[in-house]
């Protein structure tokens, strides 16, 4: 696919001062030549000169809506937030889920994908091309317009060179995602853990806007954490930061698929909930779940029990109220380790909402050192389902918004 002109506009767009520029816009617009050469420290005619190249690129478009103190009125500047689009992949354990977006983050079109049993490497990589290419099947969007592919995958990531290291609940290793799909697409590909992915779609977009620091957990088939830090993301020395699922909570717990014993995980993940559940009802517990599964306890789901606590059946409510207690064990560790503004739950368990939230609240307020500790705000993510996919836009629009890649959106 000839892309000359994204890359073209992906050249553009990325250097220092039109970074500055773009984001500013991105955060601020409307905004005046003017105003933009205040808040970078530019000189007015490099401002004029910058901007002149993105209004021709068609990034940035004009609007004549400013006041002045008399005289000819301002145009004021904004994105262009149509013109571009950015696809967000988020590869679980069952499936690959994307979205297609504008530059600002507006959701245009969804898809997902089942992931088989018995995937190998290739036929994962053959996998996301097939979702991205249906994707983009039948679409008005002109894919010379679309500015890369962002990807969350679950497991351990190398962020540099965008090669999945090992993903635990595919049995894979070494998967080269990033090659492979700039090859296939012509386009930028960015790959980062779906929790670290998740944390900085928080940060751009959703509950951790305008936050310093916080943590965004991803609580699903495992557990993971995304940290952000004075507004960066912090990978840790070998891409391993934020691995929370495996801290342990107790060490004669049950074994745990990375070989521990005890893991926060066997307690506090989707599977583990599941796991809870089917042993209470074979040890005779009464439950809705049996009638609801005509006996067939193998087709009990998270989502199952959800939707049983709410139809008031009391096993699953003891499920998720443990589930919250063991989460809110794992929270209290984090907040003494790192002691972040705002903890953010997203992932599949995390839409148990307040069935979950009360317990685990109930228990940091308990295990928390200090009155304020006790106080961190603990809330739902924004985005639900689409939390990863989102992040997975956002580690795009980092690179083409801020000078200092995915680790930080600029603050002003």
């Amino acid at each position: 696919m000839g892309n000359q002109l994204m890359t073209g506009s992906f050249q553009l767009m990325k250097s220092i001062n039109r970074s500055l520029i773009l984001n500013l816009i991105r955060e601020k617009g409307p905004i005046s030549r003017a105003d933009i050469a205040k808040l970078t420290n530019l000189t007015p005619p490099t401002v004029s000169n910058l901007v002149k190249e993105l209004l021709r690129a068609e990034i940035v478009i004009e609007r004549n809506l400013g006041e002045s103190s008399g005289g000819r009125k301002p145009t004021l500047l904004t994105l262009n937030g149509e013109m571009f689009h950015v696809i967000g992949v988020d590869i679980g354990s069952h499936d690959i889920k994307l979205i297609l977006t504008s530059i600002m983050g507006k959701i245009i079109k969804r898809n997902a994908l089942p992931i088989p049993k018995d995937i190998t490497n290739e036929t994962l990589l053959a996998l996301i091309i097939e979702s991205i290419s249906l994707l983009l099947e039948n679409e008005e969007v002109d894919e010379e317009k679309i500015v890369g592919i962002g990807i969350g995958m679950h497991g351990i990531v190398d962020v540099k060179s965008g090669v999945s290291i090992f993903a635990p609940n595919l049995n894979l290793h070494n998967i080269p995602i990033k090659e492979v799909l700039e090859k296939q697409f012509n386009m930028i590909v960015k790959l980062e853990n779906d929790a670290r992915a998740m944390s900085l779609g928080e940060l751009w977009f959703g509950n951790g806007a305008g936050v310093d620091s916080f943590v965004c957990i991803n609580v699903g088939y495992g557990i993971g954490a995304g940290i952000i830090i004075n507004r960066k993301l912090f990978h840790g020395n070998n891409y391993i930061s934020g691995e929370i699922g495996h801290m342990v909570i107790d060490i004669n717990g049950p074994q745990c698929t990375c070989g521990n014993y005890g893991c926060l995980q066997t307690f506090a993940s989707g599977p583990a909930l599941v796991d809870t559940v089917k042993k209470e009802i074979r040890l005779g517990h009464p439950s809705k779940l049996s009638e609801m599964t005509g006996n067939n306890l193998e087709l009990i789901t998270g989502g199952l029990i959800h939707r049983a606590a709410l139809d008031g059946d009391e096993l699953s409510k003891a499920a998720l109220e443990q589930a919250g207690r063991y989460l809110g064990v794992g929270l209290t560790n984090l907040i003494h380790t790192i002691n972040p503004k705002r903890i953010i739950l997203g992932g599949g368990v995390s839409n148990a909402g307040d069935l979950l939230l009360h317990s685990l609240i109930q228990t940091i307020n308990q295990r928390a050192l200090t009155e304020a500790a006790k106080q961190t705000d603990i809330i739902i993510s924004k985005f639900g389902s689409d939390a990863t996919s989102m992040g997975a836009v956002a580690l795009i629009l980092a690179e083409l918004f801020t000078s200092r890649g995915t680790e930080t959106a600029a603050n002003y």
